[in-house]
């Protein structure tokens, strides 16, 4: 009985196992440096309805959102994808899109503290985030 429920262990956790790598195999790091500026939610900073972002969603100060610039929706930060953001201990999420003009770009929501923004100022930092890999064996 012992020999068996010793291989019942070894194949549960050679599941989980598997499964654990298998979503890791679907998820690529990348890393990349940008220009970090930071901005509000206010309209002279956007337009005239600054808490509703490009995407559509709402921003409620407080919360951690980014916009990026366009060239880099294509390198797969795209809405609501999960960021590291060097200097900071949480997680960002792409809330918004930047104007065309901008390249290689980030903008850091801070709610309505301009003052915290300005203090930011322009800077360039190193993001890391996971890209979907799609998978081909389905």
């Amino acid at each position: 009985m012992t020999a068996h429920r010793y291989i019942i262990f070894i194949l549960v956790f050679t599941i989980i196992s598997s499964c654990h790598s298998k979503r890791e195999d679907h998820c690529l790091k990348k890393q990349l440096e940008v220009t970090a500026t930071a901005y509000n939610s206010l309209a002279y900073q956007t337009n005239s309805n600054p808490s509703i972002t490009a995407f559509g969603d709402s921003l409620k100060p407080g919360l951690n959102y980014i916009a990026v610039s366009r060239d880099l929706l294509d390198s797969g930060l795209v809405h609501n994808t999960k960021v590291k953001i060097q200097g900071f201990d949480s997680l960002f999420l792409v809330k918004d899109k930047m104007n065309r003009r901008w390249r290689k770009r980030i903008d850091i929501y801070m709610g309505t503290d301009v003052k915290k923004a300005k203090k930011w100022g322009k800077k360039k930092v190193n993001i890391e985030y996971c890209l979907a890999v799609k998978d081909s064996i389905e």
